[in-house]
């Protein structure tokens, strides 16, 4: 994983609710066995029509969202099945941020496994941010994780919530088996002086 410090994007929306994550990444592109590669199918249903053609009516089809590193989405984005593939698929295809009022327990923590920040704002502050995109397409937003800040194209700026642990893991680009390796010398030298 990549440290992930600061990070500015224009948006793309995606204002639906209770996207599983069937949707994200449908069951049949799941087989696979590398972590990368599965960009190319994130919402498959949706980006393309019946015949393989991009769907130009898709948000993330747009030329104006097409490069955006940020999604923004509606509640309980990330429920349904707990499939890791998700958060693969949405990273490589290059959103480092989601922004959503709620998100499913399981794929909220597979976001912080993977390197991608998971932001959980109130409701009207994600509203707010839907029609700034609405009304500004090419906007850009920056983010910034070690004060927890989210600077709008007005000027304003919003402050987000996150656990001071997983705050911790994605400055330093580690998941949870690269922290536990920062304590290797100990964990070695406790083993060498318990061993029966």
């Amino acid at each position: 994983m990549k440290p992930f410090t600061k990070l500015e994007s224009n948006i793309c929306p995606l204002d639906i609710a209770n996207i599983d994550t069937d949707q994200i990444i449908p069951k049949q592109f799941l087989k696979r066995i590398e972590r990368t590669g599965f960009g190319q199918y994130l919402f498959y249903d949706w980006r393309f029509n019946a015949d393989g053609v991009e769907n130009t009516e898709f948000n993330m089809n747009k030329p104006e969202f097409r490069n955006a590193k940020i999604l923004l989405a509606s509640e309980n984005f990330g429920c349904g099945s707990s499939r890791e593939h998700a958060p693969w698929a949405l990273l490589d295809y290059g959103f480092e941020v989601i922004i959503a009022p709620s998100f499913a327990d399981i794929f909220f923590n597979n976001c912080f496994q993977n390197g991608i920040l998971p932001i959980a704002l109130p409701d009207e502050k994600v509203k707010e941010l839907f029609e700034k995109v609405k009304t500004a397409p090419e906007a850009k937003i920056k983010i910034d994780l070690e004060n927890q800040k989210i600077a709008v194209s007005d000027g304003g700026e919003i402050s987000f919530d996150i656990d001071k642990n997983r705050k911790e893991k994605l400055l330093k680009g580690i998941d949870d088996i690269g922290f536990t390796l920062q304590f290797l010398s100990s964990i070695e030298s406790f083993e060498k002086q318990h061993l029966f």
